[in-house]
């Protein structure tokens, strides 16, 4: 494993984002994997996740939300509120969820109180919540939009040709996280679930082009490793996470995690941007294309077939199903997978949590054995 992928997965203001500091770089921060990467990319801005990790409390957070919300954004304003994303030159928020809607803001008022808590570009980013011609078009209108307060604020013009080039490179990493795929969910995988979710948060915490040279030093290597058989083969499934601890549990009980369905995973490479024609409704396109997320509503058929697909071709022996604690879109979700999956044999579990540090690791341990030996214990009945 690169230990700079788990630096850059486990580390907010990580090295990677130091050095580009240092060197005058700009920083922009987004909550949702449907802000296009590119756009930033292609005036020399770092586009960077937002994420909530490492938030030892959410006393800032529990002020303005309350505490019976989320606990994803509640950790990000907290730590917002505790100057650690002060490396930010800006903030985009997406409409992911009315959870991370409030974000915007209670991170405004926070901005208002705290000296420091907001950086000084602080852009509302609307997402549709259906995919349609009339939707494209209206997310297309949207990134204008973005773009156009990005370039007052900056003193930047996205140029057309600089955008294609972006393009380009991104789809470069798309490609290379395909093969990344077909390993991690070959029959012996040569990389852990806990390892391949660090290279991915990795991808949206340091520069393009330093990922895609350590992606592709990674993925040769990898190919030269003895794979991992013999254990349970598992699916992550659910709300953000980002947290690599939470996969090195479950892999501490004799799983191997060798596919997911996470906008921290494998839904944030799926898809290209088409390379002709205009680049600015290509990228409203695939990026309002590519999230399966829940909060999409009428395509839950759709994103049913996709487990169902990644159980066939991952050999998936069971599906762990979490759910950050109040996120009714992924918790109801589950409900109808964990329904319509057992019918079809897939053993699957459902697990509550709060986002963060792993408090309740036992618990979780615990009910991770009793799924595993579930599932031999099926295996046995077949044999």
């Amino acid at each position: 494993m690169n230990d700079a992928f788990m630096h850059a997965a486990t580390t907010l203001e990580n090295d990677f984002v130091k050095k580009w500091k240092s060197s005058g770089g700009r920083v922009v921060g987004y909550t949702c994997s449907y802000v296009p990467d590119e756009i930033l990319h292609s005036v020399g801005i770092l586009p960077y996740r937002i994420r909530g990790y490492g938030a030892g409390d959410t006393a800032i957070g529990d002020t303005y939300f309350g505490p019976f919300i989320c606990s994803l954004p509640r950790c990000m304003l907290q730590l917002a509120g505790e100057g650690k994303f002060a490396f930010l030159d800006g903030a985009i928020i997406t409409p992911g969820c009315d959870s991370m809607r409030r974000l915007d803001e209670c991170w405004r008022k926070a901005g208002s109180d705290i000296p420091g808590a907001m950086p000084k570009f602080h852009f509302h980013y609307g997402v549709p919540h259906k995919y349609a011609d009339y939707t494209i078009k209206w997310f297309t209108d949207e990134t204008k939009r973005f773009i156009s307060e990005m370039e007052k604020h900056f003193s930047v013009i996205v140029k057309e040709e600089k955008l294609r080039e972006s393009i380009k490179l991104y789809n470069e990493s798309r490609k290379m996280l395909e093969e990344f795929e077909a390993l991690r969910s070959a029959d012996e995988p040569p990389f852990t679930g806990t390892d391949a979710l660090a290279v991915i948060i990795a991808s949206s915490a340091m520069p393009r082009e330093e990922y895609n040279a350590l992606l592709k030093a990674f993925l040769e290597e990898a190919k030269k490793k003895k794979g991992i058989g013999g254990r349970v083969r598992l699916m992550l499934v659910g709300s953000a996470n980002d947290d690599v601890e939470l996969v090195r549990v479950i892999e501490e009980s004799g799983a191997l995690v060798v596919a997911d369905n996470l906008c921290f995973g494998a839904r944030l490479y799926d898809d290209l941007v088409e390379e002709a024609g205009d680049p600015v409704f290509n990228l409203a396109k695939r990026y309002l294309a590519h999230n399966e997320c829940p909060r999409r509503y009428g395509d839950y058929k759709r994103r049913l077939e996709i487990l169902r697909e990644k159980v066939q071709r991952a050999k998936i022996d069971g599906i762990i199903m979490q759910n950050i604690r109040f996120c009714d879109l992924h918790g109801a979700e589950n409900g109808l997978f964990e329904r319509d999956l057992e019918k079809e044999g897939v053993p699957c579990m459902r697990i509550e949590r709060e986002y963060g540090p792993l408090v309740e690791k036992g618990r979780l341990k615990m009910r991770v054995d009793a799924f595993i030996e579930r599932i031999r214990q099926k295996r046995r009945e077949i044999a």
